[in-house]
């Protein structure tokens, strides 16, 4: 009988126990207070050393190229242009740079976060109105390496009226990791920000997933940063307009954002598992 853990070559299994056997909440609150040292010399030491794990980080397009600490250079924006906008009517955008994941259709009320590795929509959004809406639709799993461009954008236009925060742990995120631990995506902080639209039946949701290093996440429509010191309500009501293309926020460094749609979208043919679609590029199309 298959069994991916065992199917996980030696190197995996190395991996997986450097990323997470370690204590994961003491580690990203020292990443976050190392990342916010204003030090140029240590900002450019940290830069050579991320480069030698990080062989396709790449700041050409960076709208600067000199960084005051880590996390300046982790939330960086792009030059103008850098990432053109599917204009199209009826298409919705990729909000970020990822790698897709695991992609598809939803089985009822069943998502993967990877081969054999099920999760139910209940375990991930509390909300159960939402549950209804998603329910036989279409989902993609975003996965923002360290080395990507951070910021995340309205992947159509829509309204905010509140983001959902939910704390949890901080597992590592990788691949590596959603074929070992069962429900990742639903043991970790995340938010849920669903994006009203001026079509009453279809329906996109967001879902960015915090991870080890990285649990800070910020939103522009709310007045805090959403991270492991947090202590606030966790309904947060607020009311913004995005055009598609506008930015959200942004991660603190890298991580995964799982996008939900109503049946009345499909996905895209670019989108598949394993390859890279930067933000702007077409998505989901809504069928006419």
């Amino acid at each position: 009988m298959y069994s991916p853990i065992r199917a996980l070559s030696r190197h995996e299994k190395i991996n997986f126990l450097i990323t997470n056997r370690i204590p994961r909440s003491l580690m990203t609150r020292l990443m976050g207070w190392y990342s916010n040292i204003n030090n140029p010399l240590l900002t450019r030491f940290s830069l050579f050393v991320w480069r030698q794990f990080a062989k396709d980080l790449d700041l050409s397009e960076s709208k600067k190229q000199r960084f005051k600490s880590l996390h300046d250079c982790f939330i960086r924006e792009l030059e103008e242009g850098s990432r053109p906008i599917d204009e199209g009517d009826n298409i919705v955008v990729s909000p970020c740079d990822a790698i897709v994941g695991a992609c598809g259709k939803i089985n009822g009320s069943t998502v993967y976060q990877a081969k054999g590795f099920p999760y139910e929509l209940h375990d991930l959004i509390p909300d159960t109105g939402l549950h209804q809406k998603y329910r036989n639709g279409y989902f993609v799993t975003l996965r923002l390496k360290s080395c990507m461009y951070h910021r995340f954008h309205a992947p159509l236009d829509c309204e905010i009226r509140h983001v959902t925060y939910i704390s949890g742990d901080t597992w590592n995120v990788n691949p590596i990791a959603l074929k070992r631990v069962e429900k990742l995506f639903c043991k970790n902080e995340r938010a849920v920000v669903e994006l009203k639209t001026d079509h009453s039946s279809s329906s996109i949701t967001l879902v960015p997933v915090a991870a080890i290093l990285v649990a800070s996440m910020k939103f522009h429509c709310l007045n805090h940063t959403l991270n492991l010191r947090y202590k606030g309500p966790n309904l947060l009501h607020c009311h913004a307009n995005y055009k598609k293309g506008d930015e959200l926020g942004y991660f603190q460094h890298g991580s995964t954002i799982i996008l939900f749609a109503t049946r009345e979208f499909t996905l895209c043919e670019n989108v598949r598992t394993g390859e890279r679609i930067n933000m702007g590029q077409s998505l989901l199309v809504q069928n006419q």
